[in-house]
């Protein structure tokens, strides 16, 4: 009976672990990206819902990406742009849209407090007029590859 009881206890948990696994695997048709490194506290998603971050989980189109006080984040989206978050920084991936083979699309960052790094890929490239950065105070058009953007929450 004990014996019975403990192998009940132990598949409950597991499938109670994959199922939190499984919510962390986005499908390869809407992840627009994947967080490559994670240091400290990440999180993915508003704050009533979020899930902890970790290397390798994917991102997709409207996500909220948060990082804690001592927390830093980068991320690779699909046309190989690099996003890397400075620590206590909320930012939602509003707009992306890339062709691979075109080379066409759009990008569009909304950084609502804290700092990131922007190293542009193919669209920052070929697109520049459509890959932009926006923060509670202005619309960033994009004319570079690299560059950091930085902005207070708002009060």
């Amino acid at each position: 009976m004990r014996a019975l009881i403990a192998l009940s206890l132990a598949l409950g948990l597991s499938s109670i672990s994959s199922l939190s696994t499984a919510q962390s695997v986005l499908p390869e048709s809407s992840r627009i990206g994947t967080f490559k490194q994670v240091e400290g506290e990440a999180w993915v998603g508003p704050a009533a819902s979020r899930r902890t971050a970790s290397s390798g989980d994917g991102v997709q189109v409207s996500d909220r990406l948060t990082t804690g006080k001592a927390g830093a984040a980068t991320i690779t989206l699909k046309d190989g742009t690099i996003l890397t978050m400075g620590p206590d920084t909320a930012m939602d991936l509003s707009q992306f849209a890339f062709d691979s083979t075109t080379q066409e699309g759009n990008f569009l960052l909304d950084l609502l407090q804290g700092s990131v790094r922007v190293v542009t890929g193919l669209l920052g490239k070929v697109n520049p007029e459509l890959f932009k950065v926006k923060t509670p105070t202005s619309v960033v058009g994009v004319r570079g590859t690299d560059f950091i953007v930085e902005t207070e929450a708002a009060r």
